[in-house]
């Protein structure tokens, strides 16, 4: 294959400026054979070094006097092409972007080979020839260029699907998903949080039906968030009553510690003894005694003892205990949680992704977790969706995926990343798992992929870690300046079609793409149930 084929020829440079090339056309003949099209790629001959340009703009030549009479007249015509990559003349495939080298004026233009762009295109990326590529789509300019991406291209510095609504971004998560499972052994968690993706051939966990977080793993400020104490007795009163029962099952003093008119002194060694494991952040105490443990913390405190009960103190804690019966005895938090009475076909959520994630388990390499059923009461989703997080967090900080990484594909992230709950209309707790994820655990080998409608609703710090950007259709104006501030590689020429991109089109654009990539995603083989309800007469 020539890179500089003179039976592709088509013109000559005519101007040069920064980042741009002026093309003139001697004949229009060439645009019959399909070649120089706007948004099709040509490469320039600059002597030692060449050039790949992408067309974007075509008109008659300004000298050209000839009327266009019928599609058979010849007339000369100019162009203008944006420079995106310099190779070195005598080795094409090693292609690289920069903003110091221009050809010529007088340089010689031509057609690029479909072969060659999909050479340039699967070589994005790569640091070794043996890294895996997964087919992703085809150029929406040219159906025939079909763009195998590098899998470490992709997520090694976190994605992120975006689009409005119909705009594709099931479709494009689903072929991820796809292409990732059929090409490597790489496994995948998916947060599906409406239900969407059922369709896929792999285990699922519905939660709340088949499945449930032990809320023994839930972190104290989950719980807070929950309960939602207030004032300034609720919250130190619960978090008392928290150390007390930690305190009980770890001593095996009884169910709960009572502490009217008793010494202080077998607590506070007690304390001093267990003091990790009760300040571990973590709910791991009997939860059906914190209402008896409450009442426990209603009394009267001195130096050495404690004393009669404080009934005024008590009084203060009586929403807060309704609403700690009310979470327990609510079916939806039960099987959501386990507080108590587990049905019998219902498996921790925690143990089923130990077992996926166990290196002896080849079967299935997409766990999806179905969060449709969760209902939003008590920020119920979003407390639970971060706690799954957290955890994975936590392993991702003792190294567990260095050697084996994961990717955590989630879906409606908006839903997820930068949730606050309000607790008595003032102090806010940021559900901060996956900004964190974003932030912390690439270098781990947990690595994200974000699907969202609303970008500008991603944390702008959780934003600058994506590294890949799959952009479909975007129309409001502060998502698309989300992404033109976070993709700062892509050209505003270019960011101008995301308003009219096609269903299945979008643009690529990351670190690791020396130029943007404008495709058609291939359809999965089993696509998500995404479309909207239709109106019938």
């Amino acid at each position: 294959m020539k890179t500089f084929d003179k039976d592709s020829f088509l013109g000559f440079v005519s101007k040069i400026e920064a980042g741009y090339i002026d093309i003139y056309f001697p004949s229009s003949e060439v645009f019959n054979k399909g070649r120089g099209q706007v948004g099709g790629f040509v490469v320039i001959d600059g002597g030692q070094f060449g050039f790949l340009a992408r067309m974007d703009s075509l008109n008659l030549h300004k000298q050209e006097n000839e009327i266009i009479k019928d599609s058979s007249s010849q007339f000369s015509v100019s162009g203008r092409a944006e420079i995106l990559l310099v190779f070195e003349t005598k080795n094409p495939d090693n292609v690289q972007k920069t903003a110091f080298q221009y050809p010529n004026i007088g340089a010689q233009v031509f057609s690029c080979s479909d072969e060659q762009i999909q050479k340039y295109i699967e070589s994005f990326g790569k640091k070794t020839p043996q890294e895996i590529c997964i087919p992703l789509g085809a150029f929406v300019s040219s159906g025939s260029i079909k763009c195998n991406i590098s899998l470490n291209a992709l997520f090694q510095r976190h994605c992120a699907v975006v689009g409005t609504t119909g705009g594709g971004k099931s479709w494009t998560l689903a072929k991820l998903m796809e292409s990732v499972s059929k090409n490597s052994k790489t496994k995948m968690i998916l947060f599906d949080a409406a239900g969407e993706y059922g369709s896929l051939k792999t285990k699922s966990l519905v939660l709340g039906e088949d499945s449930y977080f032990p809320y023994q793993k839930l972190s104290i400020p989950d719980l807070f968030i929950l309960l939602r104490p207030q004032g300034e007795s609720q919250k130190p009163t619960l978090l008392e009553a928290i150390r007390s029962l930690k305190i009980a099952k770890l001593s095996q003093k009884g169910d709960i510690f009572k502490k009217a008119y008793n010494p202080r002194k077998e607590y506070n060694d007690l304390y001093r003894q267990y003091c990790v494991d009760i300040e571990n952040n973590l709910c791991d105490f009997e939860i059906s005694n914190l209402i008896a443990q409450i009442k426990e913390e209603c009394v009267l405190y001195f130096a050495d003892a404690w004393g009669a009960a404080d009934i005024k103190l008590y009084d203060l804690q009586a929403s807060l205990i309704n609403k700690i019966a009310n979470m327990l005895n609510t079916a939806l938090f039960n099987k959501l949680f386990g507080f108590k009475d587990i049905p019998q076909n219902f498996v921790s959520i925690i143990y089923a992704i130990e077992k996926f994630l166990a290196p002896s388990q080849k079967e299935d390499n997409i766990l999806r977790i179905n969060l449709e059923n969760v209902s939003s009461s008590f920020s119920a989703k979003e407390i639970l969706a971060n706690a799954i997080g957290s955890y994975l967090l936590n392993k991702a900080r003792n190294r567990d995926f260095k050697e084996n990484p994961i990717i955590l594909f989630i879906d409606e992230a908006h839903q997820f990343l930068n949730r606050k709950s309000n607790i008595d209309n003032a102090d806010y707790q940021p559900l901060e798992a996956f900004d964190l994820i974003a932030k912390e655990c690439r270098k781990f080998g947990l690595f994200l992929c974000l699907a969202t409608q609303m970008p500008r609703d991603i944390p702008e710090g959780a934003l600058s870690q994506i590294g890949t950007f799959i952009v479909h259709r975007l129309i409001n104006e502060r998502d698309k300046a989300v992404i033109e501030n976070a993709a700062s590689s892509a050209g505003k020429d270019i960011l101008s079609f995301l308003p009219s991109l096609g269903a299945g089109e979008a643009l690529l654009i990351g670190i690791d793409f020396q130029m943007p990539l404008l495709l058609k995603i291939d359809k999965p083989q089993n696509p998500p149930h995404s479309d909207t309800p239709i109106l019938k007469s």
